[in-house]
């Protein structure tokens, strides 16, 4: 896992939803090298830990990363301080393994809230061949679907209540989507419960999956084991840890808890 440490000029920031922000760092040696899937570990000034925030999209020609993340405590309040001109201190490009984008053709992306920020790069790298599913609890939480739909990607958007696009779970317009178009793969990032489902219905339709885990972390370099998460590996458990052997893992691999 390459990765590199530094401060560099946060060149653009908006904020896109309630205490949801949008960034664009000017990092030429990070997004050289950086993968969608993978994540940066980003300081925030008083604290100790640092945040991991996923990336969002990655522009190699300008050399810059995007990140999109919410308000959820003190520690990323500090985050959304930081100026547009002003510098952001990370690690990255961190994560062992990030999307694997070469299994198939034709790809179904799914993201559940804050976890639809990272399927944007695997978006932009299917183009038209994706169908988008996102999902958010209400209409003022809908980020991001403009940026899907110029992928050149079909959109599907769900709300828990019904007050932006079709009312329900992500997993219903899911199996609805590969009832009428079986994909190559499916792509997902969210909760933990929704991982589970879509892991399912990935299962009983005979359709590869990669699923994008969400845990805390402290270093993001695999030294401090907090993200440990629970897989199976040559078919014995194992406790492997979401920064250093993930955050992506395949369907398969992973054990969900009930």
């Amino acid at each position: 896992m390459k990765y590199t440490q530094g401060s560099y000029p946060v060149i653009s920031k908006t904020a896109i939803a309630k205490e949801i922000y949008d960034m664009t760092i000017l990092c030429p040696d990070v997004a050289a090298i950086a993968q969608p899937g993978q994540f940066v570990n980003i300081k925030a000034e008083g604290f100790m830990l640092r945040r991991p925030i996923s990336i969002c999209s990655i522009n190699k020609e300008k050399g810059t990363l995007r990140i999109i993340f919410e308000v959820r405590g003190n520690g990323t309040k500090e985050l959304s301080q930081i100026p547009e001109g002003g510098l952001i201190d990370i690690i990255a490009p961190l994560g062992g393994r990030g999307f694997d984008l070469d299994l198939g053709k034709k790809a179904v992306i799914v993201g559940g809230g804050i976890g639809n920020p990272p399927m944007l790069a695997v978006a932009e790298h299917f183009g038209g061949n994706a169908r988008v599913i996102s999902g958010f609890r209400n209409a003022a939480a809908v980020i991001l679907q403009k940026d899907f739909a110029d992928t050149g990607a079909k959109t599907i958007l769900c709300t828990d209540d019904g007050s932006a696009g079709r009312k329900g779970f992500v997993t219903d317009a899911l199996k609805e989507a590969v009832a009428a178009e079986k994909p190559d793969v499916i792509y997902a990032c969210g909760p933990g419960v929704m991982l589970r489902r879509i892991v399912e219905i990935a299962k009983e339709n005979g359709i590869k999956c990669q699923v994008s885990l969400e845990e805390r972390m402290g270093c993001g370099i695999g030294a401090c084991l907090v993200c440990a998460c629970r897989t199976i590996r040559d078919g014995e458990e194992y406790y492997a840890h979401v920064c250093k052997d993930g955050p992506v893992f395949n369907a398969e691999e992973v054990i969900f808890d009930e």
